[in-house]
């Protein structure tokens, strides 16, 4: 009866009654026994339709039921079979719709957590000076505070300002590069223009240190000038930060017909074990860093140059210290 409520249904029952009803009185005039034949032939055949869409309408509850299920409840997965026809079509492409939702709902689990540890891993880096700076201010309110310590204090509070100014701006830069919104300018420079440009910051604190920069360049390098040398800046910041004093950093920059390709090496301790896999990893800070290090600026280095579609491999050197090796790829040979 349920199958009868459906007006397609009922109307072509209907109409096959009617072709029925006069093919058995056409027949009749001829012979009443052809004409019983007849009948007894196209009641079995409205009887086939009717078990046929039966069967139909149930494989199509089924179908039902699993998507209000999935719509419903946590469970996302169709029975897929191997079968032919119209059904089994539309079943296949639920379950390709199934495997992308779960897909998309791991995405998005991921993404959750990601930001959660993001946010976590923010507060944590922005609450340590910050509580520096309430301590220091609070220190410099007191009115009986000698000169000496309330010029030493000023100079703490100044580097510690700078360097909260770093990190927040380094936030969002990496921010924008995950959103998916900055836009690479690709521009062709020489290799010496660039590693110049990506030094010149450091150049006063590598002086300050006794650490010698060495270049060796040759060719050109395409690419966005500003956001490559915030990168190479950044290798080349923490290769400063790990090498002691009367040390060496070498950089050395070639062009080739596949790639350009940027090599740079410090004197330093080198890479443990431990931390090299990890080295790239936002916020993490190997055993041999200093307070000062926040453990962005490598991971920030990564994001701009495979933006650009380009690769970045760090090593411990042959004889010591560390090596980062560069790579931007040509599209064109």
């Amino acid at each position: 009866m349920k199958l009868l409520r459906n007006p397609e249904v009922y109307r072509v029952l209907l109409l096959e009654l009617l072709l029925t009803a006069a093919a058995f009185t056409g027949a009749w005039q001829l012979s009443p026994l052809f004409a019983w034949l007849l009948l007894l032939v196209c009641v079995l055949f409205i009887g086939i339709h009717l078990v046929s869409t039966l069967l139909r309408y149930r494989r199509i509850a089924a179908l039902s039921a699993e998507l209000d299920a999935i719509l419903h409840n946590d469970c996302i997965d169709v029975v897929h079979k191997n079968a032919e026809g119209e059904l089994a079509i539309l079943q296949c492409e639920l379950h390709k719709m199934t495997v992308r939702l779960r897909e998309q709902q791991m995405r998005l689990q991921e993404e959750k957590h990601f930001l959660a540890d993001s946010l976590a891993d923010v507060s944590h880096q922005l609450r340590t000076p910050l509580t520096a700076v309430h301590l220091i201010v609070t220190r410099l309110s007191k009115e009986d505070l000698q000169p000496q310590l309330r010029v030493k204090l000023l100079r703490d509070l100044r580097v510690l300002l700078s360097r909260l100014d770093w990190l927040i701006t380094a936030l969002l830069k990496i921010s924008k590069l995950d959103a998916g919104v900055v836009e690479f300018h690709a521009e062709t420079q020489s290799l010496s223009t660039l590693l110049a440009h990506a030094a010149e910051p450091i150049q006063v604190p590598l002086e300050l240190r006794d650490i010698r920069l060495e270049m060796q360049t040759a060719g050109e390098c395409t690419c966005d000038m500003a956001w490559t040398c915030e990168a190479i800046g950044n290798i080349l910041k923490n290769c400063m930060e790990h090498t002691p004093s009367g040390g060496r950093i070498t950089v050395d920059a070639q062009e080739n017909s596949l790639y350009v390709e940027i090599i740079i090496t410090d004197t330093g301790t080198g890479i443990s074990a431990e931390d090299l896999p990890h080295i790239f990893e936002r916020f993490y800070k190997g055993k041999d860093s200093d307070d000062s290090s926040y453990g962005i600026g490598l991971a920030l280095a990564r994001m701009i140059i495979t933006a650009q579609d380009g690769t970045i491999k760090a090593e411990n050197a042959p004889e010591c210290g560390a090596k980062f090796t560069i790579r931007f790829y040509k599209t064109v040979i």
